[in-house]
C-alpha cells in the first residue's frame, strides 16, 4: 500500500479532502501518521479516524534541530509521500535532502507568482484578474519545485483576501487528490536533471489532468 505522511499547521482542510478521497477509494493509499507543529483540530481530525497523530514541539529548537526531530519521528513509517497540507513552517534543507523526491506542497497562488505568505493579498494588491492553486514538488528553494498542477479562479473587484483564500482553497483541495494519484499511478515523477529538477510526466493529457475552469 502505498503510505502518505501529512504534515500540517492548522485545520486540516487538506488533508481532510485526501483523506475523503482515500476512503472513498479515488486514491488507494494509506495516511500512516499526521505531524503537526501546533495543537490543532488536524490532529483531532487525524486522532477521530483512527490516524497516528504526532504533536511535535519546535519551541527551543533551531530550525535544523527541528528538521532532525522530524526526521527522525517520519523516517520509521517509511513513507512514499509526505504531504505538507498548510505546514507552516519552512523546511531545513536537511529535512528536504532526506525526503528528496517525495515531498509534495499545495500553495494558494499559480507559481512562480506570489510566492511566501500571504499569496491572496499579494494577488489583490498586484490588480491580477485570475489566482488559483498549485501543486508543486519540494525542493531547497522556497515554493520554486517542479511543478505538478495548478488551478485558476477569477479574482474579483470586490475580493478581500479571506474571500479569496476560500475560493482557491475549493480547488485545493481538488487538485491535490489529482496530483497525489498522479504520483501514484507514476505519472509524474520528480527527476534531476542538468539545471535543476523537472516533473517528468506520461500517459497524461493536459486538458484533462490539469485544467480546471476558474469559474467555480
Amino acid at each position: 500500500m502505498f503510505k502518505i505522511v501529512c504534515m500540517l499547521s492548522g485545520r486540516g482542510s487538506n488533508f481532510k479532502a485526501i483523506l475523503d478521497n482515500i476512503q472513498n477509494s479515488i486514491l488507494k493509499a494509506q495516511i500512516v501518521c499526521v505531524v503537526s507543529d501546533k495543537q490543532c483540530a488536524g490532529l483531532e481530525i487525524a486522532k477521530q479516524n483512527n490516524i497516528e497523530a504526532i504533536f511535535l514541539d519546535p519551541k527551543g529548537l533551531t530550525k535544523k534541530e527541528y528538521a532532525q526531530t522530524l526526521i527522525k519521528t517520519i523516517k520509521p513509517y517509511k513513507p512514499d509521500l509526505i504531504t505538507l497540507a498548510g505546514f507552516m513552517r519552512i523546511l531545513d534543507d536537511s529535512f528536504v535532502d532526506a525526503f528528496e523526491g517525495k515531498i509534495v506542497n499545495i500553495h494558494p497562488s499559480l507559481l512562480p507568482l506570489f510566492k511566501g505568505l500571504n499569496p491572496q493579498k499579494q494577488a489583490l494588491e498586484a490588480g491580477v484578474k485570475i489566482s488559483g492553486a498549485t501543486v508543486h514538488f519540494v525542493t531547497n528553494e522556497l515554493d520554486s519545485g517542479p511543478i505538478i498542477i495548478q488551478a485558476a479562479v477569477g479574482v474579483f473587484e470586490n475580493d478581500t483576501p479571506e474571500s479569496l483564500a476560500d475560493r482557491i482553497l475549493k480547488v485545493e483541495h481538488k487538485i491535490y487528490t489529482m496530483a497525489i494519484k498522479l504520483i501514484i499511478e507514476s505519472k509524474v515523477a520528480f527527476t534531476k536533471i542538468t539545471s535543476g529538477y523537472k516533473a517528468e510526466f506520461k500517459d497524461t493529457v493536459q486538458t484533462r489532468d490539469f485544467i480546471i475552469n476558474p469559474l467555480i
